[in-house]
């Protein structure tokens, strides 16, 4: 089979187009017939390496050869354990443990796989997996009339997170670069802000904080947050993610703010609540670009730019 491989991090030019074995499930896991999977900045991050964090299992060379975790398809062949899914079954799912999407075929554990809504394409159903658990999340618990801020507002996660925030009835701030700004505000957002142009930090404080780039002190976080709010942050630096679970915890408490990092989890019971509401119309599905298979260095670059308008599609069927 067809897949994009690379063996040490870099940037996009490490990837290269190469001919692979098509792999065998184990027991409990599916061979899934790849049709889309979509990018998320965790992608490019393992794939440079950096942040430290995505370095995990493999300090000095990637620990997959193939990268791609948001994957939908159908199904190929089953292990011997597997009793949810059948050959020719419709799934998608986060296959963050094992990777391997950019390619015709991919190994994914049962557990990570739903069936996927017949009235979802495969692209759209492969935005859903990470970016909608990240986004469901981190926006849980808002109320109607919060001030809430999103920083990261204009990708994947944050697209999705705005409409949520919105939907609960809380006045939303989305946070991006300037390219982005009308596409936020398209999406629903009552403010938007150029963080080259202006620090959101200052602008608050909000009740609650969603950040999906942390890379600020925690002491400017603790400012953007009115007394009793939360701060939680998602993705980031990997020396504002260590302040933040430590330094920002006793901070917080000591100032009646909660701040922390959200610790997402994972699988189908928490993106498959998003599905439904795309399904009924309730929350948009917004794919700013598709690739095909052999452009997926351009894919990765285009979301490393910072240019991505919601999420991007590498189409492999």
């Amino acid at each position: 089979m067809r897949a994009v491989v690379y063996d040490r991090y870099g940037g996009p030019e490490v990837l290269s187009i190469a001919e692979v074995p098509v792999p065998s499930p184990g027991p409990k896991q599916v061979l899934v017939e790849v049709h889309a999977t979509s990018i998320n900045l965790s992608d490019w991050e393992t794939l440079r390496g950096t942040p430290l964090y995505s370095r995990i299992g493999g300090i000095w060379a990637p620990r997959r050869p193939v990268l791609g975790s948001d994957i939908a398809g159908r199904v190929e062949a089953v292990g011997s354990e597997v009793t949810m899914f059948a050959p020719g079954d419709e799934v998608y799912g986060d296959n963050l443990m094992l990777k391997g999407g950019f390619a015709e075929h991919a190994v994914v554990p049962e557990s990570a796989l739903a069936h996927k809504p017949a009235s979802l394409s495969f692209a759209e159903a492969s935005t859903l997996p990470q970016a909608g658990a990240i986004a469901l999340q981190g926006t849980a618990g808002i109320e109607a009339g919060m001030s809430v801020l999103i920083n990261g507002a204009g990708g994947g996660s944050g697209a999705f997170a705005i409409q949520l925030a919105k939907k609960a009835g809380a006045h939303v701030t989305g946070v991006d670069n300037a390219t982005k700004l009308a596409f936020m505000s398209k999406l629903g957002a009552d403010k938007v802000i150029d963080y080259r142009a202006e620090d959101f930090t200052g602008t608050g404080p909000y009740d609650w904080v969603l950040d999906l780039v942390a890379d600020r002190s925690v002491f400017a976080y603790r400012r953007s947050i009115a007394r009793s709010g939360r701060y939680r942050c998602v993705g980031g630096t990997t020396r504002a993610l260590l302040r933040m679970t430590t330094v920002g915890v006793v901070a917080g408490m000591m100032t009646g703010r909660r701040l922390g990092v959200l610790a997402v989890k994972e699988g189908p019971a928490h993106f498959t609540p998003l599905a439904e509401s795309c399904v009924a119309g309730r929350i948009g599905i917004h794919i700013d670009r598709t690739f095909p298979l052999d452009e997926t260095a351009n894919a990765l670059a285009h979301v490393g730019a910072g240019r991505a308008l919601g999420k991007v599609v590498v189409q492999i069927r």
